[in-house]
């Protein structure tokens, strides 16, 4: 097969993808449990978020909620 020496190198990428994705994921989480207000139940509505839909739950809290946090709080 052609592609068979490729294989391997696909393999790899999609690897580190998947650590990055991971890492990304548990980042957001940690940091939505450790900095999110505990007033109402933002922080949990969050975290679960974050727990029951991982890339698209990360994603949201760090590009909406994260930057919406900071500005609150006036860092």
């Amino acid at each position: 097969m052609i592609f068979a020496p490729f294989m391997g190198l696909m393999r790899t990428g999609i690897d580190g993808i998947a650590v990055f994705i991971f890492i990304f994921w548990l980042y957001t989480l940690v940091d939505c449990v450790t900095k999110e207000s505990s007033e109402g139940n933002d922080k949990l509505v969050w975290t679960l978020i974050i727990l029951l839909v991982p890339l698209i739950g990360s994603l949201l809290y760090y590009f909406v909620r994260r930057p919406e946090r900071i500005k609150a709080v006036g860092h």
